[in-house]
């Protein structure tokens, strides 16, 4: 699992961001199309992608998209 890899992904999530926006340290409910939908999408996304079920409490405690990597990641450590 590859941080670049998952800040692509990432943003392919978002409609009206361009992708050049999505840094590490992008601190994605800042954006403009940030909503609950672009939530459900990176939730149905992180699963089909990383086989990780994360909640929405997951999203609440990440700020920027690195810290949503490292909580995707924590979780396939652990299985």
């Amino acid at each position: 699992m590859e941080l670049n890899d998952f800040i692509t992904k990432f943003a392919e999530q978002f409609d009206e961001t361009e992708a050049s926006q999505f840094k590490a340290n992008t601190e994605f409910k800042t954006l403009v199309d940030w909503s609950s939908m672009t939530a459900l999408s990176i939730i149905a996304m992180v699963d089909d992608e990383y086989g990780v079920i994360i909640k929405g409490d997951d999203i609440r405690k990440s700020t920027t998209i690195e810290d949503m990597f490292n909580s995707v990641k924590e979780y396939k450590s652990k299985n």
